[in-house]
């Protein structure tokens, strides 16, 4: 009974120590990304923004009715990797709508450096 009193408080001890967390012990830091992308002064509905760091994971977030976005990381985990990062907006595979000018979807230069904690990142693009 001792003895499987001490292994009882052995594991309890080794959860506090390590946590009971359920990130994976690979899960980089993240900053929260939200804001909102527009055309021209008109907010883009339906479009995809692609959060890419120099390395790792991608982050992807999609504009609802008024052009408001929050990037996640994994389906479960909003968010975007530390650091730098470029961005590119682009229509998925089912949506459709104005073209995107190439400096902000398939040769963007948008450039992004996420900071701990919260970040806003308004996206105004212009067509001409």
């Amino acid at each position: 009974m001792a003895r499987m009193m001490s292994v009882a408080a052995l594991a309890a001890m080794v959860s506090i120590v390590f946590g009971c967390s359920d990130r994976a012990p690979d899960m980089p830091e993240l900053g929260q990304v939200h804001g909102t992308v527009k055309l021209d002064g008109k907010p883009l509905s339906g479009v995809s923004i692609l959060f890419e760091p120099e390395k790792g994971r991608t982050s992807r977030a999609k504009s609802n009715t008024e052009g408001v976005y929050e990037a996640s990381y994994l389906i479960d985990e909003t968010g975007v990797k530390l650091g730098p990062c470029s961005v590119r907006v682009e229509w998925g595979i089912d949506e459709s709508g104005p073209v995107i000018p190439a400096k902000y979807g398939s040769k963007s230069e948008l450039k992004l450096d996420v900071k701990p904690g919260d970040n806003t990142f308004d996206i105004e693009m212009k067509s001409k």
